[in-house]
């Protein structure tokens, strides 16, 4: 699961709606925002309905509490270019997951509290260099899930990609 934390309407719209497009094709079951935003919501609900699964939004209003209270069924990873290489932490992560089953991914759209980078379990860098957030969820499900999520099949889609080296080939399964 992510938590988007410090959503901005209208200026992160578009860019809140990717990270949830990139958390359900890479392998989360769902994202939390810090802040109600339908639209975001209903984007989500239509990709769901053409594309499959069952990736779901939701939203909280004391995200710092949200945390407090996952951490009682799980651990939390927050990805921030300040921690400590994805690379050389991946593997207790997962270690991690085996054992407690439950991870929340943070990803930030402004600056986050210090609160978070103590309450998280882990502050984990793609780089230590400015990114997107976009990307280093991306990367960071791809190093958690070994790249088995790209070949996922989600259910009830009504269409779906036929690959192909040149062209666009769409097939509509209902």
């Amino acid at each position: 699961m992510v938590l988007r934390y410090g959503h901005r309407f209208v200026r992160d719209a578009r860019v809140s709606t990717h990270v949830c497009l990139v958390a359900r094709a890479f392998g989360a079951d769902g994202i939390v925002f810090d802040k109600r935003d339908e639209e975001v919501r209903k984007k989500i609900e239509e990709v769901n309905r053409n594309w499959g699964g069952r990736f779901w939004v939701d939203f909280v209003e004391d995200p710092l509490e949200y945390i407090k209270k996952f951490k009682e069924r799980g651990f939390v990873v927050h990805l921030t270019m300040y921690g400590i290489n994805v690379n050389d932490v991946i593997e207790k992560i997962k270690e991690d997951y085996r054992k407690k089953g439950n991870m929340l991914v943070i990803v930030g759209a402004e600056k986050v509290p210090w609160e978070i980078y103590e309450i998280s379990d882990y502050n984990v860098a793609i780089g230590h260099q400015p990114h997107s957030e976009i990307a280093a969820l991306a990367v960071f499900l791809d190093r958690f899930f070994e790249g088995k999520e790209l070949r996922r099949k989600f259910p009830d889609a009504r269409v779906e990609i036929i690959p192909s080296e040149r062209g666009k080939k769409v097939r509509r399964l209902q």
